[in-house]
């Protein structure tokens, strides 16, 4: 909004002599990506005790319930924590954005976009979770698993459709980049439409499946995100992204503001998010985050790198889909103790704080060396 006025009012500002104190908000990109993330992180430091009191007012709290006694021993204190936290964040991200963001930039209106319709989905799914739950604590059923993926799928391809559409005349916005290889992969619609699908199907319910330790999704987030803030600002600059040899997507830069909100929301959050947690995100919150990032990468045009740099969220989701193959084809065998695998980790002996730090300090190392690989190619 801040952009748009500048813009709209630069000739009166030059004419009186007033625009020399505004042009940094109107050119430099880093002071408003700095602004987004200061911006978001306040809003949630300063928003979240009342919404905390809110929520708790209203009984939104969450009652885990693992297929393990040991884990529900270990999480029972946890039980009754105010949930759909998420709402802060991307409260915090669209105020944020929507002063220091360029709203007649496409990208960033996808952006924002996917935010909204994941954040809706995961609320809903949020909310019939906690009204069903009964005294027992046994009625849990929110959105059936088929139910969120037929929005997420559709999500998906509406955004393949328009990005594609946008970048069809241009090969390097709709070719397909790989780590330590130089030569874009020109793609066709439908594979570039199955691609985003995956990306942001799979990104955002990763991050969903990482959200089950205090603080654990949100750092994990700050890290990713914080790694594609960079990543869109070279995407979006003519002179790094040719020297780096990554596609220069003219407009891309945007959504580092997007990212800054991101990382500056999920910072403020972890304030209140960090053991012992006053709030946890829930679907309202995981669900767009990821889904978020994938849109950024697929922009950009580093879904591949997302894997690298979003390790963590990864190994979350493989662990689940390596322990429900395992569960079904071999007559209950298990691989792990329990999934996701930070629970694994914990049941092994690791307390709730090591496994957390050691995550994050996995995530950073995934983060740092997905940067590092857009040298090497």
């Amino acid at each position: 909004m801040v952009y748009w006025l500048i813009e709209i009012l630069e000739a009166v500002l030059r004419r009186h002599d007033l625009y020399k104190f505004v042009h940094v908000f109107h050119q430099s990109l880093s002071f408003r990506i700095a602004l987004a993330m200061g911006t978001a992180f306040l809003i949630v430091l300063i928003a979240a005790p009342k919404t905390i009191r809110f929520l708790i007012r209203k009984k939104l709290g969450d009652r885990p319930e693992f297929d393990h006694e040991t884990l529900n021993e270990i999480t029972r204190d946890k039980k009754n924590t105010p949930t759909m936290g998420g709402l802060l964040i991307v409260g915090a991200i669209l105020i944020a954005v929507g002063l220091w963001g360029h709203f007649q930039n496409w990208f960033l209106i996808l952006g924002v976009f996917c935010l909204c319709w994941l954040a809706g989905l995961g609320g809903v799914d949020d909310w019939l979770k906690l009204r069903s739950a009964g005294a027992d604590n046994k009625n849990r059923d929110g959105l059936k698993m088929w139910e969120k993926l037929v929005f997420q799928i559709a999500l998906g391809v509406l955004l393949g459709y328009f990005i594609h559409t946008y970048g069809r005349d241009k090969p390097e916005m709709v070719a397909l980049n790989l780590p330590f290889y130089k030569y874009p992969i020109t793609l066709g619609y439908g594979l570039f439409a199955i691609i985003t699908v995956i990306v942001v199907t799979g990104t955002s319910n990763a991050v969903n499946l990482t959200d089950g330790m205090d603080g654990l999704a949100t750092g994990c987030m700050a890290i990713a995100a914080g790694a594609f803030l960079i990543l869109a600002y070279i995407a979006g600059n003519a002179v790094w992204s040719r020297y780096l040899l990554l596609p220069y997507i003219p407009g891309s830069g945007e959504l580092a503001v997007l990212c800054g909100a991101m990382v500056g929301a999920c910072a403020g959050f972890l304030w209140y998010n960090c053991k012992p947690a006053s709030v946890f995100m829930g679907d309202t919150g995981s669900l767009p985050l990821g889904g978020t990032l994938g849109v950024v990468a697929i922009v950009i045009r580093q879904e591949v790198l997302l894997f690298i740099v979003g390790g963590i969220f990864v190994f979350e989701a493989v662990s689940v889909l390596l322990q429900v193959g395992s569960y079904k084809l071999f007559g209950g065998k298990r691989v792990f103790r329990c999934a996701p695998i930070h629970h694994h980790f914990q049941l092994g002996g690791w307390s709730e704080p090591q496994t957390v730090t050691r995550f994050w300090l996995l995530a950073g190392m995934c983060a740092m060396a997905a940067l590092a690989s857009i040298k090497l190619r």
